[in-house]
């Protein structure tokens, strides 16, 4: 039986969900969150530590495997929320976008701000936007996206379910593969990486004092 279990310093979350392709197949995929304390005394959630995400491809006995850390304190680029699984032509594929601002500096600040994989040679592989089946442009989120509430978690979500609990989201880039780079500060782009700050500008690099304020409003 799938769901929560917990013990003094960890805990994990698992579940099932259909996972809807773009040709209309469904198959379902087995999801597993390792989980750390809380992040704060008030936090109704622990802090993901991993997550393994299966999927068996269709007609084959296959298993497809998507592993993924959310550690901050390691330098190698990790954090990555997937929205999208697909497989076409018999190729999987995976959409995800970096999980914080930290994420998105270690990923390099892409703009479109997602990060594409490709299943080949048995490892998954980056790719390009370019690289990407064209009908796959557009498309929208097909698993859940991020974990649900510990308190409200199913044992096995359904498309239905799945398409509910992403029904909120209001950021693009959290559930539709873009095409387009997103415009920093734009209308609609308030939850959007590409405002995160880039600590590895120049303004952050240098030793310089940051110049001060001479506006005439800070000299009232």
């Amino acid at each position: 039986m799938m769901g929560m279990s917990v013990n003094a310093c960890s805990s994990t979350m698992n579940w099932k969900e259909e996972v809807k392709l773009h040709d209309g197949q469904v198959l379902v995929s087995e999801r597993n969150y390792k989980l750390g304390g809380y992040a704060y005394l008030d936090s109704s959630e622990r802090t993901p530590l991993n997550e393994t995400v299966s999927f068996s491809l269709p007609g084959t006995n296959k298993e497809i495997i998507w592993k993924n850390d959310f550690r901050d304190s390691v330098p190698e680029p990790n954090s990555l929320n997937h929205f999208r699984f697909d497989i076409v032509n018999g190729v999987p594929y995976i959409a995800t976008y970096p999980a914080g601002c930290i994420a998105y500096n270690k990923w390099g600040r892409p703009n479109p701000p997602q990060i594409l994989f490709k299943y080949e040679s048995d490892q998954w592989q980056r790719i390009t936007l370019a690289e990407l089946p064209p009908e796959l442009i557009g498309a929208s989120a097909n698993v859940i996206v991020g974990r649900p509430a510990s308190s409200l978690l199913k044992p096995f979500y359904t498309v239905a379910d799945v398409n509910a609990k992403n029904k909120p989201i209001s950021t693009p880039e959290y559930k539709t593969i873009l095409w387009e780079a997103v415009v920093r500060g734009a209308r609609g782009s308030s939850g959007s990486s590409v405002n995160c700050i880039d600590f590895n500008s120049q303004q952050y690099r240098s030793f310089k004092a940051p110049i001060p304020n001479t506006s005439p409003a800070s000299t009232k």
